[in-house]
């Protein structure tokens, strides 16, 4: 797949996230009817009403001249020396929520390729967490309709194929963060002895988007919250249980076969202490 296509990928999966999460923000009943291109988002563990609830959840995002904004754009201010660079790469990889590249973002700090083949469960789990994950965020979304950093301040993005749907999507809180969030503290759950590796790629999945220019640091802060939120009722869903036991399966049977070290695992380490 070329780099073109992959970034089509990653926009066409933004792309209904963020029309399935308008239409379920402005409905009280079933889930939306979503024209669905290629690129296909599975149906979420959770019916749309058991999603948590961001306007539950949480405040307001800061307010004009107020210190959280200011704190917002000392986030921003700090990451600027790190566009164009190889963290700047990465956070564009961190953009794409299409698979496989989402499970590959993950893959190092699990220390086995997440993928169909090696762990089939897993790697479905991910992308059907995807939707419940995601959606639980626009609530607040809609709400609000934050204005994103890059438009404030008229730059572009680590994205730029994405820029003219993220003007009309609302910033705060980050849906990306929440997936990312969301899925750090699964797979620690899923494989303990890389706790620590894993809520730290978690960590840096969010701040990707401040660093990409796309979110403000409350926006990251936010959509950590709804991520794990959404995992903590997810606990609760027997579908979710079983795959989740399937996947420890999964993963102590690929750790038993000792495999290589991933490839571009060193490379991402190095982008990643760069922030």
């Amino acid at each position: 797949m070329t780099a073109n296509l992959v970034r089509s990928a990653g926009a066409s999966i933004f792309v209904l996230l963020t029309i399935c999460g308008q239409a379920l923000a402005q409905s009280s009943g079933a889930a939306p009817e979503v024209a669905r291109p290629h690129f296909e988002i599975p149906p979420g563990y959770l019916n749309p009403t058991d999603l948590p609830n961001s306007l539950v959840l949480l405040d307001a995002p800061p307010a004009k001249d107020s210190a959280a904004l200011a704190r917002d754009e000392e986030a921003r201010k700090a990451t600027i020396p790190l566009r164009g660079t190889d963290r700047w790469k990465l956070a564009a990889t961190d953009a794409d929520l299409s698979f496989p590249q989402a499970a590959d973002n993950f893959s190092c700090a699990m220390g086995v390729k997440i993928d169909k083949e090696q762990t089939p469960r897993l790697y479905a789990m991910m992308h059907k967490m995807l939707s419940d994950v995601g959606l639980s965020t626009y609530g607040v979304k809609n709400k609000y309709n934050r204005v994103r950093p890059f438009v404030v301040h008229k730059e572009g993005t680590c994205t730029a194929d994405q820029e003219a749907l993220m003007r009309d999507d609302g910033s705060y809180p980050s849906g990306h963060t929440a997936a990312g969030w969301g899925w750090a503290l699964v797979l620690a759950q899923i494989n303990p002895e890389r706790s620590n590796e894993l809520l730290a790629r978690g960590i840096a999945f969010g701040q990707s988007r401040v660093i990409c220019n796309a979110h403000w640091q409350s926006d990251v802060d936010g959509g950590r919250i709804m991520g794990a939120a959404a995992v903590s009722r997810l606990q609760t869903d027997s579908a979710f249980l079983a795959d989740l036991q399937a996947a420890k399966a999964e993963v102590e049977a690929a750790k038993a076969k000792r495999a290589a070290p991933l490839p571009n695992c060193a490379s991402e380490a190095t982008a990643l202490s760069m922030q």
